[in-house]
């Protein structure tokens, strides 16, 4: 009997052991996918949390390329050819970067994916650069993706930290 109970904590240490180990990382993965027509589209991100921090013009410098998220670069994919903000995107795997200003986001697809997020790998890279004007809206903590508008050929992509929004028009094809 003594052998047996022996034998169960044991086992019990072995198991419970790594998972007691590991740490609850700061920046949690997250994801968000869509159809749009016969499009699908994905990005996967890991998600920082503002924690009471300055974020654009401060964290995050004005004028720089920023990579929105943490840890490994952010992916996008679209299954077939899209338009982003008017611009052909062919269908594919891309990084997501950002130029930030306070009143025009330079948004960056680049060809280079499975990238840590710095430093950003080049504009010789870069499948498409567009154009877009950020909003103001209500408080987001975690930095998040969402798709607040979907239509039958087309959506908004929303990128939003802190109070800064930055929509991204895609139209599928």
């Amino acid at each position: 009997m003594r052998r047996v109970v022996l034998l169960c904590a044991v086992v019990a240490c072995t198991l419970s052991g790594p998972a007691a180990g590991q740490a609850t990382p700061r920046s949690q993965h997250g994801s968000v996918s869509q159809r749009v027509g016969l499009t699908d589209i994905a990005i996967a991100y890991n998600r920082p949390v503002a924690r009471g921090r300055a974020l654009f013009g401060s964290l995050v410098p004005w004028g720089r390329v920023w990579h929105p998220g943490a840890d490994s670069a952010t992916t996008i994919s679209v299954s077939r050819d899209v338009q982003i903000e008017g611009h052909d995107l062919p269908a594919g795997r891309y990084t997501l970067w950002t130029i930030p200003t306070p009143d025009r986001w330079t948004v960056i697809f680049s060809h280079a994916v499975d990238v840590f997020h710095i430093p950003y790998p080049g504009e010789a890279q870069d499948a498409l650069r567009v154009t877009v004007a950020p909003e103001q809206g209500g408080p987001m903590e975690v930095l998040a993706f969402y798709f607040p508008v979907v239509g039958p050929d087309s959506a908004v992509l929303r990128l939003h930290w802190g109070t800064t929004i930055v929509p991204i028009r895609i139209h599928t094809q």
